[in-house]
């Protein structure tokens, strides 16, 4: 099975899970592809971020949600859609585990793949 990050961008973030206050997370949208079935998944996962360059990522606070599963293969046009809902799908995740992104605090340039 092939895995692509097809975007993944790091911003502040306010959750607490465990016992550990959370100020960043990661959010991606990740294309997996195998035996000619395609799966879109946005992903979200809330790390420390105690200092300005800990980027650790905690996989103690990772969520997912699965946006497409079908039998086919990657679509400009359909991650093109994905990406244009992808922030209010992430602020549904988010808010699900009492948690919340702040789109205005970008911590890395987005990366798409």
């Amino acid at each position: 099975m092939a895995t692509i990050n097809v975007y993944e961008q790091y911003f502040g973030a306010s959750a607490c899970f465990y016992g550990v206050e959370r100020r960043g997370v990661r959010v991606a949208l990740i294309a997996e592809s195998g035996g000619g079935e395609i799966r879109y998944v946005l992903a979200i996962s809330f790390f420390p971020h105690r200092t300005d360059d800990d980027f650790a990522i905690a996989y103690d606070a990772y969520f997912e949600k699965t946006l497409y599963q079908a039998k086919g293969r990657r679509s400009k046009k359909r991650e093109a859609a994905f990406l244009e809902q992808l922030r209010s799908e992430a602020d549904i995740l988010a808010a699900e585990q009492s948690a919340s992104i702040d789109w205005m605090l970008p911590l890395i340039e987005p990366r798409y793949g």
